[in-house]
């Protein structure tokens, strides 16, 4: 392939991931962006009391069972010319890590806001992680068919709470029962909600005669006040701005609605970047266009065909072109691995890939070759990228079967799902097993996979520590002589020792007593 064949797919691909607090309809907006990109024929709902259909992207069936999204998905479809692939993350702040890993793998992020609400906890934390990236952010004001803040007040909680200044490129026309529909600025066209028609306007835009006898007068009258005061005092639509994250577009709608759905993603398709280069450990960068076929693991995923006791690998290409069969090098260990089967992924359902390109999330068959955070490429010398964000557990339990017979399939899924970066599992010098995790919910998954799609059902005990400390360089005889009955000591799947403490005066107190045992947290091994 010539390089301005493979500039012309680059150009064409869109990787984006959707974020959100909990219930601000991230996954209802993530079915209907499939819904117009022909991906699906019917967008699910999140399971109702007498409804028995579920989000495509909820796949697992506790997520059904929940109604929310615990793991995330990876969808893929074709728009206008464009080839999108969607991450559709967990909002749940127990989940976190996995979201942080994914926001690594995209080239953009869709920030979605109840605009009842406005910002909620975990959007700050999800926004604070892309603007440390420099991710360009776009934010879709959801749920205007209920009642809903103020526009303005909305913008300005963008800036004044995350510090973000916003850009609107769509303003809504009242809310809840007045809710009348959606003006688009940039395309100085009015979208009527119960007609469901479009209304191009003139040159005098909103304060022209055409709304006249179509808007009630209050929400005429408070449309053209806003948009004046916008014209006065907002932000301009900054496409500079936008592509160095520094500036968010907003759009206004209602994703179950599907209203001002369709504007976002055609804004957003002309707005946001295509696959861009990627840094790597200890400076430097790939370039996209590089023929070298390069990229990165950032999620691990087990048992999505419980038929078939499966794992995928996903796997983001930052250069280079993907095809069937081809020999790559694992970076970590230096050995060259066939990739014979790989697939394009749609929550969880596949098809199998013969050629990809720069910017394609594929989903690699794995048979425990690969790690969160690995390396494959066919560069001379291995390459490593950027090191993936892992997060100290604050909770910890301790693990067993409960039926001894099953020992086997306990073990094989506790090693598995701790692979996926699910869980973290430690063992102590009994050879008890320790799971450690940073919301209470990832144990309850924990438990559910594990009795499910194991058939090993455990005992969990609860354990009385909050913070963890790896020891650097460890003198095992003096560690063993320090720990007592307020610590445990224990050790982490590469069999580094950590302990565990109950709470931070624990740890002070430790530190000074014993200040030859350096402790380290995590991130500084």
């Amino acid at each position: 392939m010539t390089r301005k064949e493979m500039a012309a797919q680059i150009s064409r691909r869109r990787i984006f991931g959707i974020i959100s607090h909990p219930d601000a309809g991230k996954t209802t907006l993530t079915e209907k962006l499939l819904l117009h990109g022909g991906a699906i024929r019917e967008a699910g709902t999140v399971k109702a009391r007498k409804n028995a259909k579920f989000a495509t992207s909820d796949w697992m069936e506790i997520e059904k069972q929940r109604g929310i999204s615990v793991t995330s998905s990876v969808m893929q479809f074709e728009y206008e010319g464009k080839v999108i692939s969607i991450m559709d993350t967990p909002g749940h702040n127990d989940f976190g890590e996995d979201t942080y890993r994914i926001l690594t793998s995209v080239d953009s992020a869709v920030m979605v806001i109840d605009a009842a609400k406005g910002i909620e906890a975990q959007t700050k934390k999800l926004f604070a992680v892309c603007k440390m990236r420099g991710i360009p952010i776009f934010t879709f004001m959801n749920k205007l068919d209920r009642e809903a803040k103020d526009p303005l007040e909305l913008l300005s909680e963008l800036e004044e709470v995350l510090g973000m200044p916003a850009a609107a490129a769509t303003w809504p026309i009242g809310c809840g029962l007045n809710f009348q529909g959606v003006y688009n600025i940039l395309r100085n066209e009015v979208y009527l909600y119960r007609e469901r028609r479009t209304l191009k306007l003139g040159d005098l835009g909103v304060f022209g005669d055409e709304l006249e006898e179509i808007l009630t007068i209050n929400n005429l009258k408070a449309l053209r006040e806003q948009i004046e005061l916008l014209e006065g005092a907002g932000y301009p639509v900054d496409q500079e701005l936008i592509a160095a994250g520094e500036l968010t577009p907003v759009f206004f709608g209602s994703a179950l609605a599907d209203f001002g759905v369709t504007a976002f993603l055609e804004h957003f398709l002309e707005m946001s970047p295509a696959p861009g280069p990627r840094k790597l450990e200890g400076g430097g960068e790939v370039d996209p266009l590089d023929p070298n076929f390069s990229g990165f693991v950032f999620k691990i995923q087990a048992n999505m065909n419980p038929a078939h006791r499966d794992r995928l690998a996903f796997f983001r290409i930052c250069s280079g072109t993907y095809t069937h069969g081809m020999t790559v090098t694992l970076s970590r260990t230096g050995k060259p691995i066939k990739l014979a089967q790989s697939t394009q992924l749609m929550a969880n359902e596949r098809e199998n890939v013969q050629t990809a390109y720069t910017g394609d999330i594929i989903g690699i068959y794995d048979t425990g070759n690969f790690q969160i955070g690995d390396t494959l490429c066919t560069t001379k010398e291995p390459i490593f990228f950027e090191p993936l964000p892992t997060f100290p557990p604050e909770l910890f339990a301790r693990v067993a079967p409960k039926d001894t017979m099953k020992a086997k399939q306990f073990q094989k899924g506790v090693a598995q799902l701790a692979q996926e970066g699910a869980i973290q599992v430690y063992h102590n010098e009994y050879n008890e097993v320790v799971i450690g995790a940073v919301g209470q919910l990832q144990f309850e998954v924990f438990q559910y996979r594990l009795e499910n799609e194991y058939n090993a059902p455990l005992r969990m005990e609860s354990l009385d520590y909050s913070v963890a400390r790896w020891i650097k360089d460890p003198d095992m005889e003096a560690v063993k002589r320090a720990v007592d009955s307020r610590t445990m000591l224990v050790f982490d799947r590469f069999d580094r020792p950590l302990i565990l403490f109950p709470n931070v005066f624990t740890l002070n107190f430790f530190t000074e007593r014993f200040p030859a045992i350096k402790l380290v947290e995590a991130t500084e091994i």
